[in-house]
């Protein structure tokens, strides 16, 4: 209404109509009035006087520069110059506040804040961490709220730095900050109020234009002076004002002025003082506070320029502008570096900035984690989080900036984790709840960097945790909770007091949300007071302290200190908590945040040590769910509490299970079965534990009960018939505890609803009392009692049928045990107890009668009868304890037996008869007890009623009935007396016969004992009436089989028990020739009761029954005959099965004295009879020892003329080997093989014999037939000592050397050599070794081509002989190649190996020294000959052979003499093979170098005696004649050696083809080196060039010129030496070719003097015609 009426007065004054819009303008001097107005205290006068300054300027634009300068003038007058000191910015950053020991519930906190600028008057906070940089000391203390006593208090400072040195550091102007000057007032700031509401309005006024010099006198004055205002209030009207300005003055030439002038400003911070004009200077300041703040503002006003910039002509400016806002973060000012980031988050929208994200937040991230000073790392985070917030939240994953502030925290210097820690500040500050799902992920970073060792990195945790705690929501805090929970499990104290006063200021944030958290909270701090530091302890505290306000029930709020004090002093305040909870009257429900108090407090006193602290924790705990509104909000809590109640279930207190069980209880009743979905498992599972304890199993039974009876009748009847009962049969003893134990608990528990289960539940308890593990039978008896105290006189009927059962189990203990209960049951209805000592007293005798007459009353008649026949019986039982329990309950309820007994006797032998007919044999031997007992007892009052009875039950009962009878009579004839068994003589005479003839063996056995009873009782009568007739009824010729064979199973029944007395009669009587098939069938029975004493009779048994064999050998049997020859068969097998180890031997004997009969069939049946016995005897080893005897008879029948008998020993060798162990037969393997070597030796060289030819063993030449032996000798090679290896290989030999190759070939040949092959390697004597090698040449020579596949091994085997130490092993390997070149396709690998170790280059590894080394290469070189001779042909490779002539051409002069024989048969060999150029040359180049040494001399000599032997045909003949002279030279060399050599190369030049020519040359030398009075060594040697040459040609003898050569030779066979002779002997045998007749000894004698030809023949005659061959 003023406004209104001024207006319209104003247009009257000025003469303008009043319906005119626009108001006309004022005076000139309209400044003068307004001025004074401007800051006025009314402030809606000073608005409105601001308001018409400025329409006053507008009106009259010439005065605007006038009316400016006034106006500054007037700001420049009341200006103060003195600035409160501020904080410093970088101190505040560098020394931020640590956090406090333990916030105080009344303390108030400051409330957090991040510092972003606001259009409002900042009001500067102190949470972040360099939030003081624009606050001052003075300021007045922060309003706070109760929510914000969350916040990390600032405190004392944890240390002390220089301030003055940091602030330096950061220092950006070196202006001195003046001390003194005018201090600011409220008039003073009302007029600086006034003249920035005048540049407001004007700013905002559309119709005001401002040119460009007033622009620059406008923007200078608010640079220099506004922005720079000591305070606040006013920097931000002319922050508002800039920014304004800059937004309405977007004019390019405007533009071109403004923002090279902001941009100089916002580097240094100073102001353009050029731009004032003549305007005063002197209060400009120029301190660092006004610098910073000219740069917030400048920063305001260029994002306000930046908002209207456009996106795509003003990209430049956009981009220009951003770049140097990215500047500006690195200021030391934190609200520059707020205000900054506001602006950039803008800006990112704009242009392409989007585009360029990525690369600016890499530089960022850069600067921020390696920035090197603090301003410059707070700057980058503060770029961060405005790019992330301009480009949105999605870049954070885009770009890993998480990640990357995730490894740095972890990782890195103390400046990267404060850098990161200041992103993680800003971007939570920035993002708000955006960011929320970040923290989860980056929380134990920022808790583990309160351990760090830096003050720096810690403070920059602190401060970051209070700004996220401060943003949170209700569900943050349920995401946050688990990871700081996981912060209080780290080792440094200081991350645990950080995750303490996190999890205290929560309790604060969100109550509703925490409460759910709580279970999970409270058990952590309560655990923090154990920890050894003292902050952490004191934290826990304060944090439980705030947990408590959350409570709302008023009866814990009371004894919430107690309750606190029992978390933080356990072992004093936890029973003093308890006893305090269950004297408090609960009027109120327990509320959530009241349980996660009283849980632990739980939780510790269920695990403390005394007993009375447990069971008021179990007792709590069962009944907190009574007192909960919502049973719901104690489940959180059963993870806590659960393994403490099973653990106090488990406890060995009783008192102790039992609360905790029905704690169980009443916790399922109230919550549901469903919310313990392992509890009922876990009972069952500990139960059958067999690792727990006894007290484990009762606690878990125990509680198991209470947990089913809580779920209600159906349950119990479901779990116990589907789970429980049926582990009464596991195989553990554990689980069948477990399964009595609750059947201990449950019949109390469940009252008389426990009635429907005794009928299931009684007998899985009566099978627990027969347990084989004492503690079950133990838990069994005490649930039976328990049972039947409790339900016993209720449900008789019920259980008295399972005790009567269980007296006549099988298993002892159940009877032993159901006696007990029966004496239980019955003494409870007789209102008696069962004795345990001697009951004959008179009271007791007095008590037993009322018992039983209460008995009687309770049970019936006919019940009481059967109980007490049944307990009577038991008198009787097998096991002693089941006796001594039947008489101590028999005594406590019967006072006088005989009197009982004849009450009962009707019942009692109905139950004897039934249990003897029962067929069990324990109840019909405790049966015939009991009868005896009866009978001794009663006497002939009870004879006349058992004997008719026992007579037709066996007659006509079945087996098990007749059993019975026999069992009773036994029992009656022990216990009657003489006169008594006299009265009923004739009937028990024909009873036990008939009893003996029975069908079943066991009733004969039985009838037998009846027998032996009698006898004992009435002596030889009994032997006079029965055995008479029962042999009649044998021999009759009724031709009643059935009696007949009823008569042999009665005397056989007669003989188990008194053979001695019998078998003289019978044996003669069944032996009598001829036997007959009944005879053989008789005997047979005979023989197996009799196997003690039969073997008396073997003489006449065995006799008899070979000869009825015999006698059926090789006929043609009728049906007739072959059931008799079967009979006999049957009864020797029975007799072989029955005898005892007294009879076996001469059992042996006996038949191997058969074996040497001339007859075929004897010796056919005495091996089946051998074989037999093995059969029979098998699983017996008691004639193992007479395997000898066996294997002497069944080898000597493998030379047998029959084939029949050949087979039979065969087979019975066959079972022999087969039934007996291989490890006990290669015992034998050394008798074996001399019983076959002396066989063979003797069918060599007897009457017919074929000597020295070959010879094939029968028995071995068939199908099969080596088989029976070969596993003793595989077994004795494999498994063998030394020597039994020897004789095993060696008698392998020789089984394979009489044995033809068509039995060999085959899979048995290779069945042989595996085991040899696999055992030669092994370190074996060189015995051994020779005999394996020289039974593998065997193999080799018998094997063929089925032995291809072992070639490889073969050659490996040989390679390795040739380096053994023993001579003869190596000579063996030699030979053995010769046998295995046929077969080797691959020589080229062999020769190289050779060659290589004939040189000395193989390896020698049997052999070390150099002797060694000489003879492993004389062996090689011998071997390689060998090998070239027989098997060089197949050698494919070209050097194969040229190499081979090498090293016999290297090693041909050696120093040894085996080694230079040895290469001359490598080079013999190998021009053999060769070209006859080669052969040539080589022959020629070796005998014509030089030889000055002996070695040499010889090595030639031996050269040419086997190239003229090998090569000879391929030599040329001025080649051999060269070699010829070189001979001839060589026998008269001086050296022995040399000579004889020569002489025997002699003979192969003689053999070589030129016979005449080198006759002539040699001949006078050879009839000198035939002298006799040579050496022994020579004249052998030329005896044996002699041989050679007739070897080499056979025919050269025939000549005449060789007719002294022959005088000789027979001279010197018959000198006295014998070697020269043999020598001569056998030269002589190959010159006159004795082989092939006379005819060469015809020759001679025609052309040889008379004396010379007499003694030729007499020498052929005598001598020479018995050689076999040469």
């Amino acid at each position: 209404v003023i406004k209104s009426e001024a207006r319209r007065a104003w247009k009257l004054g000025s003469g303008v109509d009043e319906d005119e819009t626009d108001l006309p303008a004022p005076s000139k001097m309209f400044a003068i009035a307004l001025v004074p107005l401007l800051s006025n205290k009314d402030a809606d006068i000073a608005r409105a006087a601001s308001e018409a300054f400025a329409f006053g300027i507008s009106m009259h634009p010439s005065l605007s520069e006038k009316s400016f300068k006034r106006l500054f003038n007037t700001f420049i007058d009341s200006y103060a110059t003195f600035r409160q000191d501020k904080t410093s910015h970088i101190l505040e950053a560098a020394i931020p506040a640590p956090l406090p020991e333990a916030p105080k519930p009344k303390k108030k906190a400051l409330k957090l804040d991040i510092g972003t600028v606001k259009k409002k008057p900042l009001k500067k906070k102190s949470g972040s961490m360099m939030a003081s940089l624009t606050t001052t000391k003075s300021k007045t203390k922060k309003k706070t709220t109760k929510s914000s006593s969350v916040a990390f208090v600032p405190k004392k400072k944890e240390r002390t730095i220089d301030q003055a040195q940091l602030a330096a550091q950061f220092s950006t102007t070196s202006v001195d900050v003046k001390k003194e000057g005018e201090k600011d007032t409220d008039e003073k700031i009302s007029s600086r109020t006034g003249v920035f509401s005048v540049l407001t309005a004007l700013t905002r006024s559309a119709d005001m234009k401002i040119e460009i010099s007033m622009l620059k006198l406008l923007v200078g004055f608010l640079m220099a002076y506004g922005l720079a205002d000591v305070n606040s209030a006013v920097r931000d009207l002319a922050s508002n004002i800039l920014r304004d300005t800059v937004a309405s003055k977007s004019s390019k030439d405007a533009m071109d002025f403004l923002l090279p002038l902001l941009e100089d400003t916002l580097k240094d911070g100073k102001a353009d003082k050029s731009c004032l004009g003549d305007l005063p200077t002197d209060k400009v300041l120029e301190d660092t506070d006004a610098a910073d703040d000219r740069k917030e503002g400048v920063v305001v006003a260029l994002g306000s320029a930046a908002i209207h910039l456009r996106d795509v002509e003003d990209v430049d400016k956009i981009n220009e502008t951003f770049k140097m806002l990215i500047a500006a973060l690195s200021t030391p000012s934190e609200s520059v570096q707020s205000s900054v980031a506001l602006c950039l988050a803008k800006l990112m929208k704009k242009g392409n900035m989007k585009e360029q994200t990525e690369a600016l937040l890499e530089e960022q991230m850069n600067e921020c984690l390696h920035g090197k000073s603090l301003a410059a790392r707070r700057g980058a985070a503060y770029g961060i989080s405005a790019i992330v917030k301009g480009s949105g939240v999605a870049s954070l994953k885009k770009f890993s900036v998480v990640t990357q502030l995730e490894e740095a925290c972890a990782s890195g210097t103390a400046s990267t984790k404060e850098g990161a820690l200041f992103a993680i500040e800003l971007l939570s500050a920035r993002l708000g709840l955006l960011f929320e799902p970040y923290v989860i992920v980056l929380l134990p970073s920022l808790l583990k960097s309160f351990s760090d060792n830096s003050d720096h990195v810690r403070s920059a945790a602190r401060s970051s945790v209070g700004l996220i705690m401060g943003k949170l929501s209700g569900h943050g805090v349920k995401l946050l909770v688990p990871a700081v929970l996981a912060g209080l499990e780290e080792d440094d104290w200081r991350t645990k007091q950080a995750s303490i006063h996190m999890l205290g200021s929560m309790s604060q944030c969100a109550p509703k949300q925490l409460a759910s958290c709580l279970p999970s909270i409270v058990p952590k701090l309560s655990d923090a007071f154990t920890d050894t530091h003292p902050k952490v302890k004191s934290s826990a505290a304060s944090s439980l302290e705030e947990i408590s306000k959350v409570i709302r029930n008023p009866e814990i709020s009371e004894i919430a200190s107690t309750l606190l004090k029992a978390l933080t002093d356990p072992s004093n305040g936890t029973v003093i908590a308890l006893e305090s909870l269950i004297e408090t009257e609960f009027l109120h429900a327990i509320d959530a945040a009241s349980l996660s108090l009283i849980v632990p407090v739980i939780h510790r006193g269920l695990r403390d040590r005394v007993a009375t602290t447990k069971r008021y924790g179990a007792l709590i705990a069962g009944n907190i769910c009574t007192m909960i509104n919502d049973p719901k909000d104690f489940v959180p809590y059963l993870p806590i509490l659960m393994p403490d109640l099973q653990g106090v279930l488990l406890d060995p207190i009783p008192d102790c299970r039992s609360i905790a069980a029905k704690a169980l209880g009443s916790l399922t009743r109230s919550l549901g079965e469903a919310t313990f979905p392992d509890l009922r498992h876990w009972l069952i599972d500990t139960l059958k534990s067999e690792s727990g304890t006894s007290v484990e199993r009762s606690g878990a039974a125990q509680g198991l009960t209470e947990v089913i009876v809580a779920g209600g009748t159906n349950l119990v009847n479901e779990v116990m018939e589907e789970e429980i009962l049926p582990l009464i049969e596991h195989p553990k003893a554990g689980a069948r505890e477990g399964v009595l134990w609750v059947l201990t608990f449950l019949p109390s528990s469940l009252g008389q609803s426990f009635a429907p289960l005794i009928d299931t539940s009684f007998p899985a308890l009566i099978h627990g009392l027969s347990d084989e593990n004492e503690s079950v039978r133990d838990v069994a008896m005490r649930a039976g009692r328990v049972t039947i105290r409790s339900h016993g006189k209720a449900n008789v009927d019920k259980i008295l049928p399972s005790v009567e059962d269980g007296l006549t189990n099988g298993d002892y203990r159940i009877r032993a045990a159901s006696l007990n209960l029966l004496g239980d049951l019955l003494a409870t209805l007789g209102g008696t107890k069962v004795s345990t000592g001697n009951v004959d007293t008179q009271d007791d005798i007095r008590q037993a009668e009322r018992a039983q007459a209460q008995i009687a009353l309770v049970l019936g008649s006919e019940t009481r009868k059967r109980v007490f026949s049944a307990l009577y019986i038991r008198r009787s039982d097998t096991a002693a304890v089941v006796r001594s329990c039947a008489v101590q309950v028999w005594k406590s309820v019967v006072s006088v037996t005989p009197r009982i007994l004849k009450e009962i006797l009707d019942v009692l032998v109905g139950q004897i008869v039934s249990a003897l007919a029962s067929g069990h044999p324990d109840h019909t031997q405790v049966a015939g007890r009991c009868l005896g007992d009866i009978v001794s007892k009663l006497g002939d009052t009870v004879l006349p009623e058992i004997m008719p009875v026992l007579r037709d039950a066996l007659y006509r009962g079945d087996k098990h009935t007749r059993l019975g009878a026999c069992v009773g009579l036994t029992e009656v004839i022990a216990c009657s007396t003489k006169e008594q068994i006299s009265k009923y003589i004739n009937i028990l005479v024909k009873v036990v016969q008939d009893a003996l003839c029975d069908d079943d063996d066991e009733v004969r056995s039985m009838a037998a004992s009846c027998f032996q009873n009698l006898y004992t009782t009435v002596g030889n009568k009994a032997f006079d009436e029965i055995v008479p007739s029962l042999l009649v009824m044998m021999e009759g010729n009724s031709g009643d089989e059935d009696e007949r064979k009823r008569a042999i199973n009665g005397i056989t029944g007669i003989l188990s028990i008194r053979s001695k007395d019998l078998l003289p009669y019978l044996i003669p009587r069944l032996v009598k020739k001829p036997m007959t098939r009944n005879q053989a069938a008789a005997l047979g029975s005979i023989c197996t009761v009799t196997g003690g004493s039969i073997h008396v009779y073997f003489t006449n048994i065995i006799s008899s029954l070979l000869t009825e064999l015999t006698s059926l050998f090789g006929e043609d049997l009728d049906e007739e005959e072959k059931a008799k020859e079967d009979a006999f068969r049957q009864c020797f097998r029975s007799l072989s099965a029955s005898v005892e180890e007294i009879g076996v031997y001469p059992l042996i004997c006996d038949i191997a004295s058969k074996f040497g009969s001339d007859k075929e069939g004897a010796r056919f049946e005495c091996c089946w009879m051998m074989q037999v016995i093995v059969e029979e005897r098998k699983e017996k080893n008691d004639w193992y020892e007479h395997i000898p005897i066996m294997l002497r008879e069944l080898i000597h029948r493998l030379n047998d003329d029959s084939r029949l008998v050949l087979k039979s020993a065969n087979t019975a060798l066959a079972v022999l080997s087969k039934h007996v162990p291989a490890e006990e037969l290669v015992e034998h393997v050394e008798f074996i093989r001399n019983l076959i070597a002396s066989m063979v030796s003797e069918s060599r060289y007897r009457k017919g014999g074929v000597g020295d030819g070959e010879f094939l063993l029968p028995g071995f030449n068939m199908k099969k037939g080596l088989d029976p032996l070969l596993p003793i000798y595989q077994r004795g090679i494999l498994y063998g000592d030394a020597p039994i290896r020897e004789v095993s290989a060696t008698g392998l030999g020789e089984l394979m050397i009489v044995t033809s190759t068509k039995f060999l070939a085959g899979p048995f040949i290779i069945k042989v050599t595996g085991p040899l092959l696999r055992i030669v390697g092994d370190r074996n004597p060189s015995a051994v070794k020779i005999a394996i090698i020289k039974t593998l040449g065997l193999i080799l020579s018998k094997g063929g081509p089925a032995l291809r596949a072992f070639v490889p091994q073969f050659q490996t085997t040989f390679l390795k002989a040739l380096s053994d130490p023993s001579r003869q092993v190596r000579v063996e390997a030699i030979s053995a190649f010769s046998l295995l070149m046929p077969l080797s396709t691959r020589l080229d690998p062999l020769i190289k190996e050779l060659v290589s170790t004939s040189l000395g280059n193989g390896a020698v590894s049997s052999l070390d020294s150099a002797a060694g080394l000489i003879a492993i290469q004389t062996a090689t070189l011998e071997a390689l000959a060998i090998v070239l001779k027989y098997g060089g042909k197949k050698a494919k490779l070209p050097e194969s052979i040229p190499s081979a002539l090498d090293a016999g051409k290297e090693m041909l002069f050696h120093e040894d003499d085996g080694v230079r024989t040895g290469a001359s048969k490598v080079v013999g060999a190998a021009c053999a093979l060769m070209d006859a150029s080669i052969a040539n040359e080589v022959a020629s180049e070796l005998i014509s170098a030089d030889s000055p040494e002996p070695e040499e001399r010889h090595g030639k000599c031996c050269m040419c005696r086997f190239m003229l032997e090998s090569a000879g045909k391929n030599i040329d003949s001025d080649i051999v004649d060269t070699l010829a002279k070189a001979v001839k030279g060589f026998m008269i060399d001086e050296n022995s050696e040399v000579r004889q050599a020569a002489c025997v190369a002699a003979g192969a030049v003689l053999g070589s083809g030129h016979n005449e020519k080198h006759l002539k040359l040699l001949q006078q030398n050879i009839l000198k080196c035939l002298d006799p009075k040579e050496s022994l060594e020579l004249l052998k040697s030329m005896a044996k060039g002699l041989s050679i040459a007739a070897e080499m040609n056979s025919s050269f003898f025939r000549s005449k010129g060789t007719q002294p050569l022959l005088d000789a030779a027979l001279k010197n066979s018959m000198t006295g030496q014998q070697r020269v002779q043999l020598a001569f002997n056998n030269f002589l045998w190959l010159a006159l070719d004795v082989k092939s007749g006379e005819d060469g000894l015809k020759r001679y004698t025609d052309e040889a003097m008379f004396e010379n030809s007499k003694k030729m023949a007499s020498l052929f005659s005598k001598v020479l015609v018995r050689i076999k061959d040469v």
